[in-house]
């Protein structure tokens, strides 16, 4: 009888506790859906509601078995896909920079090999002593900037890694981009709770500004920083105290010997160099050329699409229009096709060019200047010692992208080593680094300056080590 009675005690506060916990959720899924009110799903306008959203939704989300992952990730994939011409357009009319079609090409990349929860491998070690495992586990809320060059693909690229480790996402999107990205956010929040039920994974604001990514960047609900930009905002998300995962910038230089293919060398560099209008920070942003088959090249790369400038006045037009006199691109023809610059400048050409190129010394601005234009200069050199050194200058320490084309193997592997950059293609376009017409998987956030390289779901998760004393060795 007693313990019938101690039974039912036990059953009654299970009970109770249940129904306590099932209030309390309600009470916190009611102050989420308060503050989105009036919104667009995923848009807040304040920093700390956003993030207090999605730090509610992250702990349900870690919760979640790998399979939930997957889902979320192919349902994004498959609602995605159809958006793509449509997402294309609207970046290119609020941003002002690149093509669609090179818009369409990149965002199918990012749908096709951005890798997912396949990429959070598991690490095993086994001896006398027992067995320890290495996990990748979730952060919780990470808080990602993006720019203005690559918005909708960053966004899409760092939303199936960042969900693929069982994190959610607050984006400071530039503003720039704001409208496009804000429905970007809102669509994939539809997505995300038609697929799993939970809101909020993926948060932003209605109105970004600096001031709003330094108050994310500070926030204590925010673990980690992934800053996709330019070398200041990087410089202030390391000063946060967080861990911080940066994108900086890159001058990649493309060397051609004379030992190259020098038809295939002049059709892959105008092919990287032009893609959306030499905004990718991979793309080639000058040429460095052994003397002996400079000429070849420069007439093949005509061939494919160039507008071979050798007037001395009209490149002196060229700089005067489009750097300003401390040194900066002009914003005004950063990502702009190559006739909207000649046309500018008053230089004539026929039909529409990709690239714009001219023979330069190593010093030019075009050369030194990370000009984001197609704009390419073509730089002389004697020897393949002094065309290292060239690139070497020309690429600055960044450590981000170079490419070489040459059939000397020893040469590609020396400019390799000497170079250290994130991603190195050898005799292929630039974008071959990104899996474009070359292997491997693609990302659109290079952390170079911290040195993550080519990110993936497996940079957003953290490293964890269990270990079990007895058992599990069977050798």
């Amino acid at each position: 009888m007693e313990n019938n009675t101690q039974l039912k005690e036990m059953i009654r506060s299970m009970v109770i506790d249940v129904l306590q916990g099932q209030k309390q959720e309600t009470a916190s899924s009611q102050s989420v859906k308060q503050v989105s009110r009036g919104q667009e799903p995923g848009v807040f306008d304040t920093v700390d509601e956003a993030i207090r959203a999605a730090k509610e939704a992250q702990l349900r989300f870690e919760d979640c078995t790998l399979a939930t992952r997957e889902k979320v990730i192919a349902d994004i994939r498959a609602a995605m896909r159809p958006r793509v011409q449509e997402l294309a357009q609207k970046t290119v009319e609020e941003t002002g920079m690149g093509r669609v079609a090179d818009k369409v090409l990149k965002l199918n990349l990012t749908l096709d090999k951005t890798p997912g929860v396949e990429d959070l491998v598991t690490e095993c070690e086994t001896g006398d002593n027992g067995m320890t495992l290495y996990e990748l586990s979730p952060y919780g809320v990470i808080g990602a900037i993006t720019p203005s060059t690559n918005p909708a693909e960053t966004l899409i690229c760092n939303s199936i890694g960042m969900l693929a480790a069982g994190n959610a996402i607050f984006f400071s999107v530039h503003p720039g981009a704001k409208n496009l990205s804000r429905e970007l956010v809102s669509e994939l929040n539809q997505v995300i709770a038609k697929s799993i039920g939970i809101e909020n994974l993926i948060v932003t604001l209605r109105e970004p500004s600096i001031e709003s990514a330094q108050e994310m960047m500070l926030h204590p609900d925010v673990s980690l920083l992934v800053v996709t930009g330019g070398p200041g905002v990087v410089k202030q998300a390391l000063q946060s105290g967080k861990k911080v995962i940066g994108a900086g910038a890159g001058n990649p230089p493309a060397f051609v010997d004379e030992t190259a293919d020098i038809k295939k060398a002049a059709q892959d560099i105008v092919l990287g160099a032009s893609l959306d209008n030499n905004i990718l920070c991979i793309a080639e942003k000058s040429v460095v050329a052994m003397r002996q088959i400079e000429p070849q090249l420069v007439q093949e790369m005509v061939k494919v699409g160039c507008v071979l400038v050798d007037n001395q006045q009209d490149i002196q037009r060229l700089v005067d229009l489009t750097v300003l006199p401390n040194g900066t691109p002009n914003k005004q023809f950063v990502g702009k096709n190559a006739s909207v610059i000649l046309d500018a400048a008053h230089i004539p050409y026929n039909g529409d060019p990709r690239l714009i190129i001219m023979r330069a010394p190593k010093n030019h601005p075009f050369a030194v200047i990370e000009m984001l234009m197609p704009i390419l200069p073509v730089v002389t050199v004697d020897s393949f010692d002094e065309g290292l050194d060239v690139c070497l200058m020309l690429e600055a320490g960044l450590h981000h992208t170079a490419t070489m084309h040459s059939l000397n193997m020893e040469r590609l592997n020396q400019m390799a080593r000497k170079m250290k950059t994130s991603i190195f293609v050898k005799n292929g376009p630039s974008y071959a680094g990104l899996g474009f017409s070359g292997e491997g998987t693609t990302t659109f956030t290079i952390a170079t300056p911290t040195g993550e390289s080519t990110t993936s779901a497996r940079c957003f998760a953290r490293r964890r080590r269990c270990c079990l004393t007895t058992g599990f060795n069977i050798r």
